[in-house]
């Protein structure tokens, strides 16, 4: 049985492995997967929206894409 997770405890919880990052320059909302190319660059800052998510679904239903690298 899977455990439900609401999307504010995803995005607070480093526990889900997608990271949502906020682009400083066009302020679009990206998100990068485990093995991609930045993931280990990505940091996550709260205060600026930025968030983790436990599945790509809950990413693309909050609006992020996927990062292309």
């Amino acid at each position: 049985m899977a455990l439900y997770r609401t999307p504010l405890q995803s995005a607070l919880s480093p526990n889900c492995t997608i990271r949502g990052n906020i682009s400083d320059g066009s302020g679009e909302r990206i998100y990068h997967l485990p093995g991609q190319r930045y993931y280990g660059d990505v940091s996550i800052k709260p205060w600026r929206g930025e968030r983790w998510f436990c599945s790509e679904a809950e990413a693309i239903a909050a609006g992020w894409r996927r990062a292309q690298v």
